[in-house]
């Protein structure tokens, strides 16, 4: 019978002598172990198995084969009942005391008999069915008749315990695992205590009937012909007891795995036996996801973990890195079930989020904090487990790291526009490995960046496992770097090397890709909505009139929905796990040490946050550094971009100095990076950290950009740089990718501009730099005339599309077209008016403080022009057609934006130069527009009295220099064709010879190079350093004016207003600095 139940069992026929001498045999060379020190009776013949021997007798083998049809007894013990006990009458005298009873001794050889009895649960006296306990015992005919015809008492002993074990395996039932009842004889055996009177011999017998009991539990499953027994894969492994766990009575518990730790040496299929187990657990879990059964997979692996052993052995194993296809590695590599295990994956995603559509926020917020929680128990398990790995040996860390690397160079594909997700690991996978990969890097990121210095630069020309080959660098092309590559270095690399560059790859193809994601989901979901509106509306069409097609729309919805929710679902589990909080803080951890690294290698200095950099840096760039591929940049623009806007709570205490370290250092040299998308994102970075968060009114990093000196040093230079690089950055989208940039740049600028320093900083540059100064401001009057050129022409298009979707008769697929084009003006307008604020904001900003640096020659006729242009567009006869429906919806507030120029005028207005400059534009200029522009101002209230005052102030001076500028023109006109400008045929005032020997007006080829660096007239690349001022003619020229000028400068002066006529007007009206939060 089954001795680890309570029920009786039928015993099976026990194999032949035959067999039984072969299966013994085998096992003398297993099975040997130390002696025992158990004595032996003294009626024992002399052929009697001896401690430590194997050999069976004859007698035994016989024994055993007549049980074969012997059955065991089921007797169940009698309770006899209770006895009623009446209480004794008072006449009758008490019976004296009973005797007491005395115990006699235990043997050493009762002890023993008693201790095997009660861990094997069997029995040599057919009487005894059950054990002090009253669990069941299996009576052992073979032994029993063996012993006594030996002329031994029948009593057990560790000299004949592989006998009575053999005996009681072949009895066990067939259709029940072997093993399982010689798990429960070792646990019954490790659970033994001798609590008293304990000897030596005592404590060795059952140290050996501890050991017993483990190599019959091993023989059970790799031997179990031994007893008897056909193979039997369902009941030859370890898997169902590992995955039982160590708490449960039915697992291995931890004693087995310590005792099989112990025995691994004298008994080589103890590792083929786990490995095997795990192998086979792998291989269940690929099956699973997050809503199955798969804790006690992981808890298996994560059990294994506390072995070396075996970890080195399962490293060994083929399956561990069997060369996959990308989407394979996680199904088919031993620890990729493992790392499979997300609430990203599809299956557990539309079961979590299950009907998405009719999901409040409330009930999909509180799912993704329990998505959060539960992922986050599992990768800190991973995480144990592949530290473990690394730690086992040598070996296993290698294997381990060729593993993660394999993963990164499969995987290349997921960073790609469009991307099959059958060719790529699945986004759950790759996050799993990118959160481990952060968490073997925690140990030598510390704050003070003491270990900084063990990060390998030259990591790939020395024996990588990670192939960059294909990726693009960050400063050199493929020749280039095919060449630097090419040298290798010797050594091997350090495993903090090793560790940092897998985590930004996997960042790169693993966070990163995932984020990015949101975006395409986004996408789809809006084409799926739409394809659902446009079904339900021809619905009732189709019934009406097509009644044949209903099952063909009805199919086609149910498809819709289908990929709807789907999408969904993907996206609200998407949010929930890149948001966790707990992996952005980790993750930003690993991206300021990266940071920090970066700024070192391309410095070539010893630099972290409380050091500055010296900017710009070194003309020569290091090849380590312009050959690391571009994505160690970019997954630090990716990841900050995303946290700032979906976790700024993680950026307050994570980020500081070294992110605008960063942003700062590649804007002021941008030449160190190639890609314009990222230089334009360092200034996204800039910009979305000066969004106001929490207390912080600046934002993020408004206190670091306002206050800091690096900040104060080098900010404002460096996004003025690129205001003007980004004019031309290669790409085919670069027109219109600019007034984004702009914009940024403005919101950064106003962020700081309450530091007096930066003002006094543009002063300087205004005349420090001049050409830089020059091309910022040219730039600057270019775009606020397209943007509001581009913004004011739509509202036109938008008046007339508005005014003809009034007519009720408009037949539909007109009004579906106007509709449609009304809704592209729209947008065109919204757009453009928003950047237009923005830069007539700036340049209300920058004429405030740089009045002297706008009146350039250069300069301010170009300005003068632009601004006439739009006053009279908005005061004058066009303004008419400006009037649209909900003017606020697009940010058209002439109410604003009229003040805003008016101020502009009255900024500059005391410049002599500005106000010819404004009286010659003889394109735009109209006295009767000022005029307009008063009356709006006074009637509207838009401007308080001495603004007026000073409005009208400088309104009439400009009706007086026009008179001036006309009469000029009348006495200039007879200038000879020699002193006129060939290509504006104005009098050149500093004539210069270009490179093709054409001569044209200094200020002409100043503003032509600013949007076109070639000479105008055989366009050949040139500069303005190419051109040599022509002394001789000019000297003529300057004559000829001469004589004729000294009347009109008189005049002009005349009647341009004094400064103080103007200059009271921002103290008055407090505009002398903006507040930055609104």
């Amino acid at each position: 019978m089954d001795p680890n139940q309570q029920q009786p069992a039928a015993t099976p026929d026990a194999p032949d002598k035959e067999t039984m001498e072969q299966i013994r045999a085998r096992r003398l060379a297993k099975l040997g172990g130390p002696s025992t020190a158990s004595a032996t009776s003294p009626a024992a013949s002399s052929s009697t198995p001896q401690p430590g021997t194997e050999t069976p007798s004859a007698a035994a083998a016989t024994a055993a084969a007549a049980a074969s049809s012997s059955k065991v007894e089921d007797k169940t013990p009698r309770v006899q009942p209770r006895s009623i006990i009446k209480p004794a009458s008072r006449d009758v005298p008490e019976p004296p005391p009973a005797p007491r009873k005395q115990y006699r001794e235990q043997t050493f050889e009762e002890w023993t008999d008693k201790l095997l009895t009660s861990i094997l649960r069997v029995s040599l006296d057919p009487s005894q069915t059950f054990d002090s306990s009253g669990h069941n015992l299996t009576y052992l005919p073979e032994l029993s008749q063996e012993l006594r015809g030996e002329g031994q008492e029948p009593l057990l002993s560790i000299d004949r315990f592989q006998e009575a074990v053999m005996e009681a395996g072949s009895i066990y039932p067939q259709h029940k695992p072997l093993f399982e009842y010689f798990l429960a004889c070792w646990k019954r055996v490790t659970k033994f205590r001798i609590l008293r009177a304990s000897t030596p011999e005592k404590e060795e017998a059952l140290k050996e009937a501890k050991r017993l009991c483990f190599s019959n539990c091993i023989f059970a499953v790799t031997m179990p012909e031994m007893f008897g027994r056909e193979p039997n894969p369902k009941h030859d492994t370890l898997v169902p007891y590992i995955l039982d766990g160590v708490a449960k009575e039915e697992g291995l518990d931890i004693e087995f795995y310590n005792e099989a730790m112990t025995r691994i040496e004298d008994d080589d299929s103890i590792v083929p036996l786990f490995t095997k187990a795990m192998v086979e657990i792998s291989t269940a879990l690929s099956t699973k996801n997050m809503n199955g059964d798969y804790q006690p997979h992981v808890q298996a692996l994560f059990t294994y973990s506390r072995y070396p052993p075996l970890l080195n052995a399962l490293a060994e194993h083929p399956t561990f890195l069997m060369a996959q296809s990308a989407p394979n590695i996680e199904r088919f590599t031993l620890l990729g079930p493992f790392f499979r295990l997300s609430p990203l994956h599809p299956e557990a995603a539309s079961y979590d989020f299950a009907s998405p559509r009719s999901l409040d926020k409330g009930r999909i917020g509180t799912t993704q904090q329990s998505l959060q929680m539960t992922l986050a128990a599992h990768q800190e398990h991973l995480t144990t487990i592949a530290n473990a790995f690394i730690r086992a040996s040598i070996s296993s860390r290698n294997k381990l790291l060729d593993w993660f690397a394999y993963i990164m160079n499969v995987n290349h594909k997921r960073t790609a526009t469009y991307v099959d997700p059958k060719t790529v690991a699945s986004d759950g996978f790759m996050v799993n490995v990118t959160v481990v990969l952060d968490n073997l890097c925690k140990p030598f990121m510390d704050n003070s960046f003491t270990k900084i210095d063990r990060i390998q630069v030259d990591y790939f020309r020395r024996k990588p496992r990670l192939d960059i080959k294909e990726e693009t660098k960050l400063n050199a092309d493929q020749e280039h770097s095919d060449a630097f590559y090419s040298t290798k270095l010797e050594g091997e690399n350090n495993f903090i090397t090793e560790v940092f560059f897998l985590a930004l790859a996997a960042h790169q193809y693993g966070t990163e890709a995932t984020q990015n994601k949101l975006k395409e989901l986004d996408k789809h979901i809006k084409h799926f909505e739409k394809n659902l509106a446009l079904m339900e509306a021809e619905r009732p069409n189709v019934i009406a009139n097509h009644p044949e097609r209903v099952a063909v729309l009805e199919a086609a919805w149910k498809r819709q929905v289908k990929f709807l929710e789907s999408a969904m679902s993907s996206k609200f589990a998407i949010e929930g796990i890149m948001t966790d909080k707990t992996l952005q803080t980790r993750s930003l951890q690993f991206m300021k040490y990266t940071i920090v690294w970066l700024l070192r290698v391309a410095s070539q200095s010893d630099y972290v946050p409380w050091k500055r950099i010296s900017l710009p840096l070194p003309a020569t760039q290091p090849e380590a550094f312009s050959c690391l591929p571009e994505y160690v940049l970019q997954v630090i623009v990716d990841n900050l971009k995303f946290t700032f806007r979906h976790r700024p709570e993680v950026m307050v205490s994570a980020i500081g100095d070294e992110v605008v370290a960063l942003c700062i250092t590649f804007l002021e040299s941008s030449e160190y990076i190639k890609n314009p998308y990222l230089k334009s994102s360092l200034v996204t970075l800039l910009y979305q950290g000066t969004w106001p968060a929490y207390h912080l009114k600046k934002g993020i990093l408004g206190d670091i950009l306002t206050g800091t000196k690096f900040a104060n040093d080098y900010l404002l230079h460096a996004v003025m740089k690129y205001y003007i690089e980004c004019e031309s950055n290669g790409t085919s989208s670069a027109f219109y990718e600019k007034f984004n940039i702009r914009y940024e740049i403005f919101q950064v600028i106003k962020c700081v501009w309450s530091n007096d320093h930066y003002k006094k900083q543009l002063t300087e540059s205004s005349s420090v730099d001049r050409d830089f100064f020059v091309r910022f401001v040219n730039l600057l009057m270019n775009d606020a005339t397209y943007v509001l050129d581009e913004a004011l022409s739509n509202f036109p298009k938008i008046h007339d599309f508005q005014q003809r979707l009034r007519d009720p008769n408009l037949a539909q697929e007109d009004r579906e077209k106007i509709e449609s084009d009304l809704h592209d003006a729209e947008n065109k307008a919204s757009s453009y008016m928003q950047l237009a604020n923005e830069t007539v904001g700036m340049m209300k900003l920058f004429t405030q403080t740089l009045a002297e640096s706008f009146t350039m020659p250069e300069i301010v006729h170009r300005l003068a022009g632009m601004l006439d242009f739009n006053l009279d567009l908005l005061t004058g006869p066009k303004s008419r057609t400006l009037k649209v429906e909900n003017p606020d919806k697009y940010g058209f507030n002439p109410k604003i934006l009229l003040p805003q120029l008016v101020d502009i005028y009255l900024n500059l207005g005391s410049s002599p130069a500005f106000v010819e400059a404004v009286a010659a534009d003889g394109r735009s200029y109209k006295p009767e527009t000022m005029a307009s522009a008063t009356n709006i101002l006074r009637s509207k209230g838009l401007k308080n009295s001495l603004e007026m005052h000073a409005w009208k102030v400088l309104c009439k001076c400009f009706e007086e220099a026009k008179a001036i500028v006309d009469q000029a023109d009348l006495d200039f006109g007879d200038a000879p064709p020699e002193f006129e400008d060939p290509i504006m045929g104005d009098l050149m005032k500093d004539p210069v010879i270009l490179p093709s020997k054409h001569v044209v007006d200094r200020s002409t080829i100043v503003q032509h190079l600013l949007s076109d660096p070639k000479d105008p007239f055989t366009r050949q690349p040139m500069t303005i350093d190419d051109v040599i001022p022509d002394t001789e003619l000019k000297a003529k020229i300057e004559k000829w004016m001469e004589e004729r000028r000294a009347e009109i400068r008189g005049k002009v002066e005349e009647v341009t207003p004094a400064a103080g006529d103007i200059a009271g007007v921002e103290a008055a009206t407090g505009e002398d600095a903006m507040d930055t939060t609104e």
